[in-house]
């Protein structure tokens, strides 16, 4: 179906469009008996205003951009939706792109955006990202953008959870539980979350006297595959681990299934701790332990955060949203 233009309307009345818009617009200028003509004939063919195309007009196109690795996740999806409410009720539309955790998708998700006239971006960076000179050139630039979950220290406004903090709360559950050879299943070294929640982990080791074991330490990719390939490597050791601290959904998943497949029980034999979402955690068996994180908190500050920005505070912001741990029968 033909979208109906204002050119369309002038054409049917032999005038000009700048006449139609006039009218359209309650402007002066246009005699009352024109201005009906118009009225009518507008409405008669299904006119509609569009209003994508007035707010690049002034500048204003009431939109966001949100850069996610991964849309059809549920903790990404989760905190999409709460960014989504916060900003119809501000009055905003978001347009939501994937990078798919690729890097070169990431770059192509960005200028899109830009060029779409979207007043702020919203991006959660993909595991692949090393390069944030994008994103500091458009800050530089005035533009508003926000990092949100991966946060690492690039002069970019952020909310994240405290990732440290939480990795060495969980670990030191563990070791309360009994364990001692206590491994972690982490993504690559290269994001800074990464290293926080194995920093936390580590940290608890030493606080309690547990010798750290390299060995026993997994940082490659956040994907089942490779999350069940370092899993299965470390059950294989000589002496495996007794517990598993993993840093990502995917990774928590991998782990069960490769404590299992070796015909072993959780937590009897091996305990497991993971960063996910409480209803998935409620979906296994047995119910994993697990790092709370306030998805709706941290979509609600991100989207808060890019709205002060673009009404003009230009500070940078690292705001930190508390996780706490939920233990359930997956540790002793």
């Amino acid at each position: 179906m033909k979208r109906i233009s204002q050119r369309d309307i002038a054409r049917q009345l032999g005038v000009n469009v700048s006449t139609v818009s006039r009218a359209l617009r309650g402007l002066d200028g246009v005699s009352a008996e024109l201005k009906q003509q118009i009225e009518q004939l507008s409405e008669q063919m299904g006119y509609r205003p569009n209003p994508f195309a007035v707010s690049l007009r002034y500048d204003t196109t009431h939109t966001i951009g949100i850069v996610v690795p991964d849309v059809s996740f549920n903790h990404y999806a989760h905190i999409v939706k709460r960014i989504e409410a916060e900003a119809r009720n501000a009055g905003y539309m978001c347009i939501i792109t994937d990078s798919d955790e690729k890097q070169k998708n990431e770059a192509d998700c960005l200028e899109w955006l830009v060029n779409m006239h979207v007043e702020g971006i919203i991006i959660c960076p993909s595991q692949e990202t090393t390069d944030f000179s994008r994103l500091q050139q458009l800050r530089k630039a005035h533009f508003p953008v926000v990092l949100f979950d991966r946060a690492p220290d690039v002069g970019i406004s952020s909310v994240s959870i405290n990732d440290s903090d939480s990795a060495r709360q969980a670990t030191n559950s563990l070791i309360d539980g009994g364990a001692r050879r206590i491994a972690f299943l982490g993504g690559s070294n290269q994001m800074k979350q990464t290293t926080d929640r194995k920093h936390g982990y580590l940290v608890a080791l030493r606080e309690r006297g547990i010798p750290i074991r390299p060995e026993l330490v997994k940082c490659h990719s956040i994907s089942f595959n490779s999350g069940l390939s370092d899993a299965m490597e470390l059950l294989s050791l000589p002496e495996p681990p007794d517990a598993i601290l993993a840093s990502h959904g995917l990774l928590v998943n991998a782990a069960m299934h490769a404590v299992t497949s070796h015909g072993l029980r959780i937590p009897d034999d091996v305990s497991i701790v993971g960063y996910m979402s409480d209803w998935v955690s409620e979906l296994t068996t047995p119910r994993i332990s697990f790092v709370r994180q306030n998805l709706r908190e941290i979509g609600c500050k991100t989207f808060r955060l890019l709205l002060d920005q673009i009404r003009g505070n230009d500070n940078v912001q690292q705001v930190v949203v508390k996780a706490r741990l939920e233990l359930r029968e997956s540790t002793r």
